[in-house]
C-alpha cells in the first residue's frame, strides 16, 4: 500500500478542499456582502485565518427553523460572541455542519458563500441584540 492521496470523499480530502477554498477565495477578491438587520456577523476567528467575517443571516433561517434546532440540537449559545465554532467543527458535520453537508444544504466548499462580510466587518448583530418588549435579554 502506498502513501498516495486519500479517497476523495475522506475527511481529510474534504479538509484539504476547504483550505484551498479558502486561499482561492481571497486570492479572488469577491464583492463583500452587507450585513442586512438581524443578521449576525461572525468574526472570532476568521480574520486571523485570514478569511473574512462570517454573515449569519439569522432570520433567512429562523422561518424555516424553530429557535430549539440551532441554539437546542446543535448547542449553539443564545449571546452573540459566546461561541467559538471552527471550520474543523463544521466540516465534521458539528453546528452549522449538520446542514450545511451538500445534502440540506450546500458544503463547507463554498466559503465565500458564508464569509461574505467587508474585511473588518464588526462582530455582533446588526441593528443591536436588545429587543423592546418583554423577552428583553
Amino acid at each position: 500500500m502506498t502513501g498516495g492521496p486519500p479517497p476523495r470523499g475522506s475527511q481529510a480530502a474534504r479538509t484539504r478542499r476547504v483550505a484551498a477554498c479558502i486561499v482561492a477565495a481571497n486570492a479572488l477578491a469577491m464583492p463583500a456582502a452587507h450585513a442586512e438587520y438581524g443578521d449576525v456577523v461572525l468574526g472570532k476567528l476568521a480574520p486571523a485565518a485570514g478569511q473574512r467575517p462570517v454573515v449569519f443571516p439569522h432570520w433567512f433561517h429562523r422561518i424555516r427553523y424553530r429557535c430549539n434546532v440551532c441554539h437546542v440540537d446543535l448547542g449553539i449559545r443564545m449571546r452573540a460572541g459566546t461561541n467559538t465554532i471552527t471550520m474543523q467543527q463544521i466540516i465534521d458535520g458539528k453546528y452549522c455542519g449538520a446542514c450545511h453537508n451538500d445534502r440540506i444544504a450546500w458544503g463547507p466548499e463554498r466559503c465565500e458563500l458564508c464569509h461574505s462580510a467587508r474585511p473588518g466587518a464588526t462582530p455582533g448583530i446588526v441593528g443591536g441584540d436588545q429587543t423592546k418588549g418583554p423577552g428583553r435579554w
